[in-house]
């Protein structure tokens, strides 16, 4: 079966009455893309914002009457927006077999010495290796990204082995798995979507995870006991906005992973952190950072005191 697409440029303040009126015209999906490379790294909490320059496209079956479309979608875009309206291309996407042309982009993927990621219908590379399986695209992170390929290298890189772990935002839970396929004990994995916490729950039981080894949670019912790694690969602004919650989950000597942050907001988050935590120099990969460190122990002077406080007071 063939499809129509149409597309149109339009400004952020079209969007909404353009999706409505493609939406009242018949159409079965409707995306939004960036026109002109203009990223949007971190928004506001509880806003969507699109980019100065966007391109709208609606998937239309391919026997729908097009004059019909932009009839309806003109008068209902006109009854909500008083700018000129932006108008479309049609186009006609011809039929092809979409689930094989997306399998065949996704491969196993290294990361360090010893860790794959290996989508299910791949064999896996080295049966040696520690292979994680998990099919990208399913849900919510399969380590292609920077921030996320960043944590699993430090996850193939340093010893784990017996250590409890919280995954602070854990998305599909790749990275709390992945500490437990290197030998780590126990994960928490926190998050404030449920979706995410079902998603890690199934990954879990796909690596033949040990039902009692993971537990998932949203925040509001995390349990408190500090573990010896605690990894973070969310955003700066949060990062920042939790840092007293990480710290007190962490061990003292016990390592933080924080990722999601872009190069130029790393060091006035590693300064942020650095009363509680010895900041290890950023480790960077295409414009985004992993910061860690180390928590001091109870007492511990801070790197700008030079002399130990007194225990009394």
């Amino acid at each position: 079966m063939s499809w129509i697409q149409a597309k149109a440029s339009i400004r952020p303040d079209q969007a909404e009455p353009m999706e409505e009126g493609l939406t009242a015209a018949g159409a079965i999906a409707i995306t939004l893309e960036d026109a002109k490379d203009q990223p949007v790294f971190e928004p506001e909490r509880g806003t969507t914002p699109l980019w100065e320059q966007t391109i709208l496209t609606a998937l239309f079956p391919a026997d729908q009457n097009m004059l019909q479309v932009e009839t309806i979608t003109k008068r209902v875009f006109q009854s909500l927006s008083s700018t000129t309206f932006p108008g479309y291309r049609v186009e006609i996407l011809e039929n092809q077999d979409w689930t094989r042309k997306w399998i065949e982009n996704f491969k196993p993927i290294q990361f360090g010495k010893r860790l794959w990621i290996c989508p299910s219908w791949c064999d896996v590379p080295s049966p040696d290796a520690v292979n994680l399986i998990l099919d990208p695209g399913l849900a919510f992170g399969t380590g292609t990204h920077p921030t996320t390929s960043l944590c699993l290298k430090w996850l193939d890189q340093n010893d784990v082995q017996g250590k409890s772990v919280i995954d602070f935002g854990c998305g599909s839970g790749i990275l709390g798995i992945a500490a437990l396929l290197l030998g780590a004990a126990s994960v928490v994995a926190v998050d404030n979507d449920p979706q995410a916490l079902l998603a890690t729950t199934d990954n879990a039981l796909r690596n033949q995870i040990e039902n009692n080894a993971l537990k998932t949670f949203l925040p509001e019912d995390a349990p408190q006991h500090a573990a010896d790694v605690v990894i973070a690969n969310i955003l700066a602004q949060p990062l920042h906005q939790l840092k007293e919650a990480i710290a007190a989950l962490t061990k003292p000597g016990g390592h933080i992973v924080l990722s999601g942050i872009l190069e130029n907001q790393a060091a006035a988050l590693a300064n942020h952190y650095r009363d509680q935590f010895s900041m290890n120099p950023p480790d960077l990969e295409d414009g985004w950072v992993r910061l860690t460190g180390i928590k001091k122990a109870i007492n511990c002077p801070s790197e700008d005191s030079g002399k130990l406080k007194d225990a009394a007071t």
